[in-house]
């Protein structure tokens, strides 16, 4: 089943790569409880199917990345980039994109959280194994609000100029 608007998301523990060290968190992996780090806050989020992929690394991430300070204004409190990646992978991609202050890149790595969603989508012929479908969201205090799914091999409806008509 496929989440929808106005449904909570899924309690689960995701990984972001911390490039620098502070009281609460060392260099290194650290987790992200879904529903702690969404508490209180309005978050936009957009899924790839994979880091470093090219529609992903040239179009859909840097449009987000690009637009960060708009979606500040919009009262967005954070935006997510959120793939079935390792947190390592998902760290050097955002350094890689010059993301940091402005998108936060966060690993799936074992896709639970995709599945959850019911946004998997099924690579394993491609050798790419179970990765996530291509999507953008807006959530408030846990809850979805906006809900854009593109269709396989589209980049259209989960652009961040999309999700910022939306807002």
């Amino acid at each position: 089943m496929t989440i929808k608007v106005g449904d909570q998301l899924p309690e689960a523990r995701l990984a972001e790569y911390i490039d620098v060290a502070t009281e609460a968190c060392s260099i290194g992996p650290s987790k992200v409880m879904v529903h702690e780090a969404t508490k209180g806050k309005k978050i936009a989020i957009f899924a790839v199917p994979g880091a470093f992929t090219p529609t992903c690394s040239e179009t859909h991430a840097p449009g987000y990345i690009k637009a960060a300070d708009q979606f500040k204004a919009k009262g967005v409190d954070e935006i997510w980039c959120i793939s079935v990646n390792d947190p390592f992978v998902m760290g050097a991609w955002g350094r890689d994109q010059k993301a940091v202050g402005k998108v936060r890149f966060i690993a799936d790595g074992s896709g639970t959280f995709t599945k959850a969603l019911g946004m998997e989508f099924d690579l394993t012929k491609g050798g790419l194994g179970v990765r996530s479908q291509r999507y953008s969201m807006l959530v408030e205090d846990g809850v979805v609000k906006q809900l854009n799914v593109e269709d396989s091999g589209h980049l259209e409806v989960s652009t961040a100029e999309k999700l910022l008509e939306q807002i």
